[in-house]
């Protein structure tokens, strides 16, 4: 017996326009309230779940090449802590981008 893998792409910038029946089906969920939709099949979690959550280990994020202009003495601060100033500047971008979007 042969298995032969099927792969496919999806451009997530561009994605393919909706049918019409995908639509209708949107609309009828959008228009649902919170309470119409059954979740019966899905068993709710107690808080003591979520203690020793972590965030997805294997989440890594795309990186894309750019150029920031940034005052001499910032770059000058994130170079003096060492190796790794790129990485310090996107970590401290990340933290004030969650906050701002109230995920911190």
């Amino acid at each position: 017996m042969s298995k032969k893998t099927v792969k496919t792409t999806f451009d997530l910038v561009n994605p393919p326009p909706l049918t019409e029946k995908q639509r209708a089906e949107v609309a009828a969920l959008q228009a649902m309230s919170d309470s119409q939709v059954d979740t019966s099949d899905i068993p709710e979690l107690p808080p003591e779940f979520w203690q020793n959550a972590v965030r997805n280990p294997f989440y890594k994020p795309t990186k894309k090449v750019t150029t920031v202009r940034v005052d001499s003495d910032v770059l000058l601060w994130l170079k003096s802590k060492g190796k790794g100033y790129q990485t310090r500047l996107n970590v401290i971008l990340r933290e004030a981008m969650l906050k701002e979007v109230g995920k911190v």
